[in-house]
């Protein structure tokens, strides 16, 4: 008898709930997207799909409606309530017993939360530490898959030393970007960020940070930092979908300008949030 074994519990593998027989358990195979809300409006819902349409190309997941993935969540959001929300949503390959090469005929399931977002309001206002990390993420991270360990290790690093983020570092010196979020520098009224290729995630609000430092009159360069460029930076942020824009004014131990969030950084706060109006 095949059977499988749940803490102390002992089921028969055809009794078993097909949720633990996941591949996204079993090999991270499959995709996400977080998307949020500002004040009961989801914010560049349409870039996210695309994205996340973009991801299960490239992993070869088919049969999946992008147009029944919006009204997911859209329904979701609706019942949910909640007027500043995250919303996460992932489709796997399928459920089956372990094995590498997946049956062709697999069914993709999606699975979805709705939930209350953090306040950053705190870390907007004083600004976060971070600190630096080997980048050991797979080579494709263009693909918003479900293989996060890297990322994971890298930030409990970062939490290790009092840190809110973890800033990675390639092989060849270079900073790639956060563990969860975009990395970005200000100095001499130059925005700059490392430029997209297959180790970069392709970051739906780093699109949005170079339009508003476009809109406050920063230049963009898209080329990597080393660790002590950063640290020599006049202003230093992070940016992701659930936080947009943080001041960095600690990095790797050492105080970024005068230990305040710059005012560029402070300016683009403010500008990207009224391009989510």
């Amino acid at each position: 008898m095949q059977i499988a074994m749940i803490q102390d519990k002992i089921v028969p593998i055809k009794e078993l709930d097909p949720v633990y027989l996941d591949r996204g358990i079993f090999f991270g195979d499959g995709i996400y997207e977080v998307v949020r809300s500002y004040d009961g409006r989801i914010f560049t819902l349409e870039e996210h799909l695309q994205r996340f349409a973009n991801s299960l190309s490239a992993i070869e997941i088919s049969r999946v409606d992008i147009d029944r993935i919006r009204s997911r969540v859209l329904k979701s959001f609706d019942v949910a309530g909640i007027s500043n929300a995250r919303i996460y949503f992932h489709v796997t390959r399928g459920s089956e017993l372990r094995k590498h090469l997946s049956n062709p005929d697999l069914e993709p399931v999606f699975f979805l939360t709705v939930t209350e977002l953090e306040d950053h309001t705190q870390a907007k206002t004083k600004g976060i530490e971070v600190s630096t990390h080997p980048d050991w993420r797979w080579k494709r991270c263009d693909i918003k898959s479900l293989n996060l360990l890297a990322n994971v290790l890298a930030r409990r690093d970062a939490a290790a030393k009092g840190c809110a983020e973890a800033i990675l570092v390639n092989e060849a010196g270079l900073i790639t970007e956060g563990a969860s979020s975009a990395f970005f520098a200000i100095s001499e009224q130059t925005l700059q960020t490392a430029a997209l290729t297959a180790n970069i995630l392709p970051s739906i609000t780093r699109q949005f940070v170079i339009k508003a430092g476009g809109n406050i009159g920063l230049k963009t360069t898209e080329k990597s930092l080393t660790p002590q460029q950063a640290s020599d930076a006049d202003e230093l942020f992070i940016a992701s979908t659930t936080q947009d824009i943080i001041p960095v004014v600690k990095f790797d131990g050492k105080l970024i300008g005068d230990g305040k969030p710059g005012e560029y950084t402070k300016l683009l706060i403010r500008q990207f949030l009224s391009l989510t109006a």
